[in-house]
């Protein structure tokens, strides 16, 4: 006996609305790898700088905090931490453009617009430094500058760990130094904490992965041009 036509009609048309959101999915999964793309974003020089720099600051802070009474290797390690930052200046200004300031210094209103998609549950593909980070590069370049010229002036009265630009700044400049070479110490701390928590969120939460790309140099980046406003 044979099935009325509304029947057959109607069980031929739940497939294919069932198939319809996997149909969707697919398609969108298609777009989404069809915008996007792997390429080599990070230079050799910038990521040898960003793990040099972090051994560095993790060496001096801890020297700084633990460390024998005679500061000699903090200075040294302190001296080594100018030196990069002297190097990232320069290729901040003539290295590959990912590199460069220009590139991921943004104005408010493109800081403002990527810190509203900040919670999405989906990575971003930034090409380079997103807005959120550029800011945080910056800070914590200036904060480190700080920690630097502060350690250059700064005077224990010990005698022993005297700055070298302690004599030149005079005593109540010295100690102001000193003072405040302790309190960034513990500003570093708090943004490397934040730097390691926000990779971490990318990772768990977005699903993006910010760490391999700072050691193979590799990223999957959105194909357009994210002319955001600056």
């Amino acid at each position: 006996m044979n099935a009325p036509a509304s029947l057959t009609s109607a069980s031929a048309v739940a497939p294919a609305r069932d198939a319809a959101p996997t149909s969707a999915s697919a398609s969108a999964s298609a777009s989404a790898a069809r915008a996007t793309e792997r390429l080599r974003l990070w230079d050799l020089p910038l990521r040898l700088f960003h793990w040099t720099l972090a051994a560095a600051v993790s060496l001096a802070w801890g020297l700084g905090k633990f460390g024998p009474d005679q500061m000699t290797l903090h200075f040294r390690v302190g001296y080594g931490v100018a030196g990069l930052l002297a190097f990232r200046l320069i290729w901040g200004l003539i290295g590959p453009r990912p590199a460069r300031f220009a590139t991921f210094v943004y104005g408010p209103r493109a800081f403002w617009s990527y810190l509203r998609d900040f919670g999405r549950r989906a990575p971003s593909f930034w090409r380079g430094h997103n807005p959120m980070g550029g800011a945080f590069v910056i800070a914590l370049l200036a904060v480190l500058a700080a920690q630097v010229a502060t350690g250059l002036m700064a005077d224990p009265e010990d005698y022993v760990n005297t700055g070298p630009l302690a004599g030149a700044v005079g005593i109540d400049w010295a100690r102001w130094a000193l003072a405040m070479h302790g309190l960034l110490a513990w500003v570093l701390l708090a943004m490397v904490g934040l730097h390691v928590a926000v990779i971490g969120y990318y990772k768990r939460w977005k699903h993006e992965d910010l760490l391999t790309p700072m050691l193979t140099g590799w990223k999957t980046v959105r194909k357009d041009s994210q002319a955001a406003e600056r």
